[in-house]
């Protein structure tokens, strides 16, 4: 089984029909021997989901919390966000998006490609500097 935080944990138990009172006793001693972290579980999220599906902070928030896990975990997670690898990951999947775009016009270029970075959470600010960047780069917008 994948790890899980201590609220799915808890939602999984009570959908079995467990007593609330023997779940949270259970589940206190899940957490003091360390089976149980939500910390840790959160770091993991973070990191996996970044990586893979190239989530930005926005987007990783909404995940954790939908996940159970508290506002000040969630946080701390965060924090160790560098917003220059968040930007750096931001131009990897626009240099990915746009070589499928290859022959459209920039303005539909920029619309998806701005839609795209929406969705998986990055800020508008990084969004237009990283799009400004990838057209004006783009060999089929280049002046002759």
């Amino acid at each position: 089984m994948a790890p899980r935080s201590r609220k799915q944990l808890e939602d999984k138990l009570a959908a079995k029909g467990c007593d609330p009172q023997v779940a949270g006793t259970v589940l206190d001693r899940l957490e003091q021997v360390g089976l149980v972290n939500d910390a840790a579980y959160a770091d993991t999220i973070v990191r996996s989901q970044q990586t893979g599906r190239g989530l930005a902070k926005r987007a990783l928030g909404q995940e954790l919390r939908r996940k159970g896990i508290d506002d000040e975990v969630v946080a701390d997670a965060l924090e160790r966000i560098d917003p220059e690898d968040e930007a750096d990951r931001a131009r990897e999947l626009v240099a990915k998006k746009l070589r499928t775009m290859h022959g459209l016009d920039a303005q539909v270029q920029t619309r998806r490609l701005a839609g795209m970075l929406a969705r998986k959470g990055y800020s508008s600010s990084v969004s237009w500097q990283v799009i400004r960047e990838a057209i004006a780069d783009a060999p089929e917008h280049q002046r002759d």
